[in-house]
Order: C-alpha cells, then sequence, then structure tokens
C-alpha cells in the first residue's frame, strides 16, 4: 500500500510537467505545419510568377518595363524560399528534439500528431 502510494506521488509530481512538455509539442507541431505550408506556397507562386513571365514575354515583346518589372517579382518569391527553408529545418529539429527529450511522448496524441506532421515536411527538406 505505501508503495502505491509512492508511485502515485511521482507520478502527480511528473504530471503538470508532461503536460507542460505535450502543450509545447502540440505548439511546435503547429510552427512546424505552418512552415511547412508557407514554404510550399513559395514555391507555388514561383512557378505561377514565373508563368506569368512567359506570357508576358510572349504577348510583349517590346515591353521591357514589363519583362524587367516580372522578373523582379520572381527573384523576389524566389529569395524567400532559402529563408523559409532554414526556419523550417530549424522548426523540425526542435520539435524532434523535444520528442526525443520527453519520455513517452510519442505515444500520446501530440506526440503521434507530432510525427505525422514531421513525415510530411520530411519531402520539403
Amino acid at each position: 500500500r505505501l508503495a502505491f502510494l509512492l508511485q502515485l506521488v511521482r507520478i502527480l509530481q511528473v504530471l503538470p510537467r508532461f503536460k507542460m512538455a505535450a502543450r509545447q509539442v502540440k505548439i511546435k507541431t503547429g510552427v512546424v505545419k505552418r512552415l511547412g505550408k508557407e514554404l510550399t506556397m513559395y514555391e507555388k507562386d514561383v512557378a505561377k510568377e514565373q508563368e506569368r513571365f512567359d506570357k508576358i514575354i510572349v504577348q510583349s515583346e517590346d515591353d521591357e518595363y514589363k519583362k524587367k518589372k516580372q522578373a523582379e517579382v520572381i527573384q523576389e518569391c524566389k529569395a524567400a524560399i532559402p529563408d523559409c527553408k532554414k526556419r523550417l529545418t530549424a522548426a523540425v529539429a526542435e520539435l524532434k528534439n523535444l520528442l526525443a527529450s520527453e519520455e513517452g511522448m510519442e505515444e500520446t496524441e501530440e506526440g503521434k500528431a507530432a510525427k505525422e506532421v514531421l513525415d510530411g515536411v520530411a519531402d520539403q527538406l
């Protein structure tokens, strides 16, 4: 009976810390998911702006101003991708470290959701 009470006390001491870790996992999972979507959108923007540039070249052969401006737009879109990848890589590393540091976290609902998100963004890195 005493052993049971001691074990219960240990569990109650660890529970608040575990809840805080679960909350952090949930937050960091959201960050990784958002950055993954952001990177996808930047890549789609580059493709869309490139198509627009190709149309401008075909339709207005003489208009150098339009060509120049559209090339600038494409460069701006491309410039955002490396920074986003860097932030995504850092967020993925933080989430993986948090999952590894908390024993039993991967079996929780938050841990499983984090693992799913990590698997989803793995091909973007």
